[in-house]
């Protein structure tokens, strides 16, 4: 499967394209949220010299941030719009990001077994396939190397606060960016990965303070949250 992709999700973000590096506009939160997700991902495994395959990576907010940890950085996202805003900021910035619009199973489909390290955050719960997406980045993996996903755990609390509050009270987020019954719980998303051939390493939640707009690391994943796979091994 090459194309795992929801239009109508693509075109929802395609859309916020001339906003992306705004850090005080509808993409604030991501930028709020970018240097507990960096640290996190840092933490799990060296970014130095490692060739990194950013996944969903949209305007390139965090394919930048490895890029200035020292990653050599190929970021793929399915919307062109996003793809060509994300390569001029990082022109101006002078990082080498490579750039690239696809979905990850196209990339798997040239680039198997290429990289060090996937990152993959904030896109799961957004595309029609959760395992195909799980199985592609596995697939971009070298053996011994490591996923780092983030998405959003499906339960009461999620949708209290990750939906109505963030998108309709808040309005930290546009309205609509979220389908609360795409959210997946860690253990689903462990089995979908141990499905894939990866062994699971870490999980991780992650607290957004939105009036002080900062993100920290918890050890309960009961909203957002982060973690860590690793494919064994030769």
């Amino acid at each position: 499967m090459t194309t795992n992709l929801n239009p109508d999700e693509r075109d929802k973000f395609s859309a916020l394209a001339a906003h992306w590096w705004d850090a005080h506009g509808p993409c604030r939160t991501l930028h709020d949220i970018n240097p507990c997700r960096y640290d996190y991902v840092a933490a799990q495994v060296s970014l130095q010299g490692a060739r990194v395959a950013d996944i969903g990576c949209g305007g390139g907010i965090f394919s930048e941030a490895l890029a200035r940890g020292g990653a050599h950085v190929t970021a793929i996202d399915a919307s062109s719009e996003l793809i060509e805003v994300a390569r001029h900021h990082a022109l101006t910035q002078g990082l080498p990001v490579h750039y690239e619009a696809l979905t990850a199973e196209q990339l798997a489909h040239d680039k198997g077994a290429h990289f060090d390290v996937v990152t993959c955050l904030e896109l799961i719960e957004h595309v029609p396939d959760a395992q195909s997406l799980i199985a592609a980045c596995a697939q971009l993996l070298k053996p011994g190397g490591v996923l780092v996903m983030s998405t959003l755990n499906r339960n009461a609390t999620s949708y209290a606060l990750g939906v109505v509050m963030a998108e309709y009270v808040l309005r930290l987020v546009p309205r609509g960016t979220h389908d609360y019954m795409q959210f997946i719980r860690p253990s689903e998303l462990a089995a979908m990965a141990r499905a894939a051939g990866l062994d699971t390493r870490d999980i991780r939640g992650m607290d957004y303070t939105p009036w002080t707009h900062h993100a920290r690391l918890t050890a309960h994943p009961t909203i957002n949250y982060l973690a860590t796979f690793a494919r064994p091994a030769a």
